[in-house]
């Protein structure tokens, strides 16, 4: 019988995932296009929340942030290839996601835009555009590729920002 190529779970996947997520810039977000049935996908900015949460900032302009409140099951693909060598070799995370998003009246919303604009000064000239709004993005569950023979699954628990 053949064996399983995911490893166990260990702090090592969870410390390499957490980094990555802790590293993020942008990433590639799968909606569930309500319109059409069909995935559909869009590079959009990452950062966190002062808590360490995955966040976004999107403008309610953009299909996937109408996909987003219409469905918040999404996927997320983080992680970048190197400048060399085999880009399958890099690591990435693919999670499983819920979208929450954080209203402008929500007593956490001051909290998140002075930590984003701290993290992405460039967004000063958006950030305060009424059809701007963030979202959390909360990890249900993913897969971790930390390079070739290198696989792991991860739980919502696993993926958690580090207390």
């Amino acid at each position: 019988m053949p064996q399983s190529p995911i490893r166990p779970t260990d702090d090592d996947a969870r410390t390499l995932a957490r980094s990555l997520i802790a590293a993020a810039t942008f990433g590639a977000l799968a909606v569930n296009d309500a319109n059409s049935g069909f995935p559909a996908v869009s590079r959009i900015a990452i950062g966190t929340t002062p808590g360490g949460e995955i966040a976004t900032l999107v403008s309610g302009l953009a299909a996937h942030t109408g996909a987003l409140l219409a469905d918040p099951r999404a996927g997320l693909l983080l992680g970048e290839p190197g400048e060399k060598g085999d880009p399958l070799t890099h690591p990435r995370l693919s999670l499983r996601i819920l979208a929450d998003q954080i209203g402008r009246n929500e007593t956490r919303f001051a909290a998140l835009r002075a930590h984003w604009l701290a993290t992405h000064p460039k967004s000063k000239l958006y950030i305060d555009l009424p059809d701007f709004t963030f979202f959390i993005l909360r990890p249900q569950s993913g897969a971790l590729n930390g390079g070739f023979g290198r696989a792991w699954q991860l739980s919502a628990h696993d993926l958690a920002p580090a207390s």
